[in-house]
């Protein structure tokens, strides 16, 4: 599928692959932000000479291939924003709009370099595993800010963003 553009050459909205990946990336984060604490559990065991519970054991190796797929697959969603962009913001304040830039800046950033400090300190510890631990509550809160604009976006403003991401144009 294309993006569609206007006549003026600006993209309307999203594709399905773009649209795609955004829930895939979410739902992979979703399950490593609720299941990630076995990783800390199982690398604790480890430094203690314990062995962890096969259920820990098993989150933890699914924390560390999620991480891996959310890297690989934000490489992909990179590469389709630069090759189709991306509709322009609805029209708003420069505040909210410098907001909505920084925050999506701010979630590849963290898409991106999450998955390195977790791998790095997976192999070399600290202070990699420190960086990648404090990364929760950062992700926490931009979601939380994320979903919160965008309700607001459908409910207050009325102004159609939230549709961009879950219908292809």
């Amino acid at each position: 599928m294309t993006v569609t553009m206007k006549r003026t050459g600006a993209v309307r909205g999203y594709s399905v692959y773009q649209i795609g990946l955004h829930w895939l990336i979410a739902a992979l984060v979703l399950v490593q932000l609720i299941f990630g604490e076995s990783m800390s559990v199982v690398i604790e065991a480890a430094e203690e000479g314990k062995v962890p519970s096969a259920f820990d054991s098993n989150l933890a190796w699914i924390h560390y291939y999620f991480g891996i797929a959310i890297l690989g697959l934000v490489a992909v969603r990179l590469a389709l924003r630069l090759k189709n962009g991306a509709p322009p913001p609805p029209a708003s304040s420069g505040a909210i709009e410098l907001a909505g830039k920084l925050s999506h800046w701010l979630f590849y950033v963290l898409l991106v370099g999450v998955p390195i400090t977790g791998l790095l300190g997976y192999s070399y510890g600290d202070p990699f595993g420190e960086l990648h631990t404090f990364a929760k509550p950062v992700f926490v809160i931009l979601i939380g800010l994320h979903v919160a604009a965008s309700l607001y976006h459908q409910f207050w403003r009325k102004d159609g963003l939230l549709m961009r991401m879950l219908r292809p144009d």
